[in-house]
């Protein structure tokens, strides 16, 4: 099975700073310098000439060069241009209270209510501009037709892996979370062909995940990545790699934005899921819910 191909910078859906973005970890640690001055502020960014980028990014122009390259870009006028194109269509806060992503020393609780929701809201948008529908609808066929579907993930993406089972198996898709990282290894070896392994890791360097996913691909299983990064170690042992893009901060690494952009994606692939078989799937829900409503409090019984 051929795994999804990569995206150049010239094709990237979402735009270039999400691009920059989700490229920043496998950049050297002076390109990644370039790289957070461009993704903070484009627009400033933009402005500058090499010399001036490569002194406020203490480094060489040489580097700056180096991580145009890496970017996809033939040099750094090309990057000027597509700066400057992104910060004109750059969604700006609707509140003038929110500056940036990271919540300033001092900032009164309406200050983080209005810089938290803008950032959700925008990690949310973003992952669902630069989601591939391609990719997407292969990942959609093979957990249709899969016998069995592993669903593995830890820490916050253990959330999102839980949350993925639990919505497959109520349109009755057999479909299991493990996660403790013995049962998960024990139930990949037990994966064939037909059988689907999806990994959800954020940062894609949970190697708890990885070598779940490493051992479900060796047994013949379809296997999948969601991660933040399309260059990271779990994108080399899978067949289909889905890509969020969101952008953590100081007080929310790993914990709020990547498990909303996560679940986005997750419910992406659920609906599409569901609508191979609506009257299926329908059907499924509605004897769960039924399944469950005498655990429900009435709406006409007394509360005390």
């Amino acid at each position: 099975m051929a795994k999804s191909p990569k995206i150049s910078a010239s094709q990237e859906p979402g735009g270039l700073i999400v691009h920059i973005s989700g490229l920043l970890p496998s950049l050297s640690p002076a390109e990644q310098r370039v790289a957070r001055l461009v993704v903070a502020d484009p627009a400033e960014a933009a402005r500058k000439t090499i010399t001036d980028l490569a002194t406020a990014a203490e480094t060489s122009e040489a580097t700056v060069i180096r991580f145009c390259r890496s970017v996809g870009m033939d040099g750094y006028p090309q990057l000027r241009i597509r700066l400057a194109a992104e910060a004109a269509r750059r969604i700006e806060p609707p509140d003038a209270r929110v500056v940036g992503g990271d919540i300033p020393p001092g900032a009164d609780l309406a200050q983080i209510i209005a810089t938290i929701a803008f950032n959700d809201a925008r990690a949310v948008e973003e992952t669902a501009e630069q989601l591939d529908p391609a990719v997407c609808e292969q990942v959609v066929e093979a957990i249709a037709n899969a016998g069995r579907i592993d669903i593995y993930g830890a820490g916050a993406s253990g959330f999102v892996a839980s949350d993925f089972q639990q919505k497959l198996h109520r349109i009755g898709r057999i479909a299991f979370y493990f996660p403790d990282v013995h049962t998960a290894l024990t139930s990949a070896a037990l994966l064939g062909r037909g059988d689907v392994a999806i990994g959800i890791s954020h940062t894609g360097t949970t190697s708890d995940v990885i070598e779940v996913l490493e051992q479900a691909r060796a047994r013949g299983a379809a296997t999948v990545a969601l991660t933040n990064f399309p260059r990271s170690p779990i994108t080399d042992v899978a067949d289909f790699v889905l890509t969020t893009a969101a952008r953590e901060t100081t007080y929310r690494s790993g914990a709020t934005a990547s498990r909303l952009a996560q679940l986005t994606v997750v419910d992406c692939l659920f609906v599409g899921v569901a609508a191979r078989n609506r009257s299926r799937a329908r059907k499924a829900l509605e004897v769960t819910a039924e399944a469950v409503q005498s655990h429900r409090v009435g709406a006409n019984r007394r509360r005390g």
